[in-house]
């Protein structure tokens, strides 16, 4: 992901930025939805209602994302002969074929131009915006995704960050289109997250799936060959069985570090 300077709090001032207030939160509440949340995989029939899918979505396209590009789409797979298919695609697993409702999340790293441009065009309409995050999506944003004509921009930008990494930190990446597509699978998955959290939060349960077909998903769902299947979520209410045993992690010493 691409950084961009972080001001000090003299020269935020001096650009008079509002403060926007962290409201009180009960973190205990937040735990208890992540212990609780688990890789369900067989649902009772209880519906999920309507409103609640609603407001997992909305809280999903809040995630953090690189540059807010939004490079992702959420389809909710309602009708049931795709439905049927998507199940299929996704191996019959009972996590798809027992769920209430099913949800592909899609990585668009081919929507970087047209959603850098729609950022452009919403920061000219914003009073106060400073210039530098202006320039940001005029300049930086698209010498950083660009890739050019079948990726002719790939060894000159190589060439680039290579000689410049040598005198100051330079991101590396992305110079081509498979770096592009991790890019926008990053992004994508932190909305998948927030979504299977959400889910908790309304009382419902989740699995996702990476077990699937992606490209039988893709051409069901009409996606470009640009696309990519991040994951398929289902949502529903755990039955009985469907955790299929306690949770086991690793001891955390194998991966969290200090230095």
């Amino acid at each position: 992901m691409v950084k961009v300077k972080v001001f000090d709090s003299t020269e935020a001032k001096s650009r008079e930025r509002v403060l926007d207030p962290a409201p009180e939160v009960d973190s205990k509440s937040f735990y208890d939805i992540v212990e609780s949340r688990r890789s369900v995989r067989i649902y009772t029939d209880d519906p999920v209602p309507e409103e609640a899918i609603h407001r997992m979505m909305d809280a999903a396209l809040k995630s953090p994302n690189s540059s807010n590009l939004q490079v992702w789409e959420i389809h909710w797979v309602r009708s049931a002969e795709k439905r049927e298919k998507l199940i299929h695609y996704c191996l019959g697993q009972p996590a798809a074929s027992t769920a209430q409702e099913l949800f592909v999340f899609v990585a668009r790293p081919d929507r970087w131009r047209q959603n850098n441009n729609r950022m452009i065009s919403h920061l000219k309409s914003t009073p106060g915006t400073p210039e530098k995050a202006y320039q940001y999506f005029e300049k930086i944003t698209r010498i950083v995704y660009n890739q050019g004509p079948l990726g002719i921009f790939r060894p000159f930008k190589w060439i680039w960050f290579t000689i410049r990494g040598w005198t100051k930190p330079t991101p590396r990446e992305p110079i081509h289109r498979g770096h592009m597509n991790v890019w926008a699978h990053k992004s994508t998955a932190l909305a998948c997250q927030t979504f299977m959290l959400a889910a908790r939060a309304e009382g419902f349960d989740s699995c996702p799936m990476e077990g699937l077909d992606s490209s039988k998903v893709k051409k069901l769902l009409g996606l470009p060959r640009s696309a990519g299947i991040t994951m398929a979520i289902s949502i529903g209410k755990r039955a009985q069985g469907g955790v299929y045993g306690p949770r086991f992690r690793f001891p955390k010493e194998d991966f969290i570090h200090q230095h």
